[in-house]
């Protein structure tokens, strides 16, 4: 073996003279002058055998009991310390002030909710179940706080009345039993599915003791509400809170019929079952309702021309000319004329 003496490189081919890397010539093995130096020799009688005792964990010193010495207390007055300036009457000012303020305030919402109780009063609007029979109990949208007794006691209604439905003075609503609301100088009513909508005048203007009162009606998508559409007269609530009125109606399908109900104390009766007649518009044609009330009598028209009669046997003489819709169809109303 030859080896480079400048880079260390270690070659085994014998013919080889200088190294390959840096052309230094080669030394063989037996030129190395280097002193091979090995490691002292190791010991081969290894230290005698030693017992393992552990260390015995030294006894801790009894505990320290510190004891308080045995003494008297003796007072020492402290500093002298001015009290405080109270506050409380600062509290106190403050807490009558929001007081104050709070009563102001909830006395004005009460005037404001008694004025929307006072405008929607003057709507009445009630809806009841479209059952067969028409046996449900109303449920009101907005109530009437009056009695029948008490209707239209004003003695100065004017001879002639008309509301061409130009000027909102109708409720506007909807809710889960139907929708109120004007378009086109008309008033709009739609019920939902298996109930009924009366809406009683906003005013003892609306008043029908003697009065003739007269209304067109309209079918606006051409498919007449099943349960009928129409004229109330006479409407108002009863002491405890139920529906009364007579209701002319008519239907405008196919075959045009037209009904007068008794509703009293929430049930509803069929004075004239629904009867035929070829006085009727169909579909989307205008028809005019016209009730003459001349005491207990009560007469019928309509477009003008004389239908049936019933008598007040209910005795209401007093109460509101309104309007009555039923299931899910659109009708109109307009041009109602009260005179007396």
């Amino acid at each position: 073996m030859k080896r480079c003496p400048n880079c260390n490189r270690t070659y085994t081919d014998e013919a080889l003279n200088f190294c390959l890397e840096d052309g230094t010539p080669l030394l063989g093995a037996t030129e190395n002058n280097e002193t091979m130096r090995y490691g002292a020799p190791r010991s081969t009688n290894p230290p005698p055998t030693e017992i393992y005792r552990p260390a015995q964990a030294p006894t801790p010193p009894p505990p320290v009991v510190n004891r308080a010495p045995h003494f008297q207390p003796q007072w020492s007055p402290g500093p002298v310390v001015q009290p405080r300036k109270s506050h409380a009457v600062w509290w106190v000012l403050g807490g009558l002030a929001v007081l104050v303020i709070l009563g102001i305030g909830i006395g004005v919402i009460l005037l404001a909710i008694a004025s929307i109780n006072s405008a929607s009063n003057s709507n009445r609007v009630i809806v009841a179940n479209s059952n067969t029979n028409r046996n449900a109990n109303s449920n009101r949208l907005s109530n009437t706080n009056s009695a029948r007794a008490n209707t239209n006691s004003t003695p100065s209604l004017p001879s002639s009345f008309s509301d061409d439905f130009s000027e909102q003075k109708w409720t506007v609503a909807s809710s889960d039993f139907g929708n109120l609301w004007y378009v086109n100088d008309e008033y709009h009513m739609r019920s939902k599915d298996q109930t009924y909508v009366v809406m009683y005048g906003p005013s003892a203007d609306y008043g029908t003791e003697n009065a003739t009162v007269q209304v067109t009606a309209r079918n606006v998508d051409g498919i007449s509400p099943a349960s009928g559409y129409g004229l109330t007269v006479h409407g108002e609530k009863s002491k405890d809170d139920k529906l009364e009125d007579y209701t002319f109606l008519i239907f405008t399908g196919p075959e045009p019929k037209y009904k007068v109900l008794l509703h009293k104390g929430g049930t509803e009766t069929s004075l004239v079952p629904w009867t035929p007649s070829t006085v009727i518009r169909k579909g989307t044609a205008t028809n005019q309702l016209e009730v003459r009330i001349k005491g207990p009598q009560l007469s019928f028209y309509i477009n003008d021309q004389f239908i049936t009669d019933v008598t007040d046997t209910a005795n209401y003489k007093r109460g509101r000319a309104g309007l009555y819709t039923s299931d899910v169809h659109e009708v109109a109303f307009d041009d109602m004329e009260i005179t007396r």
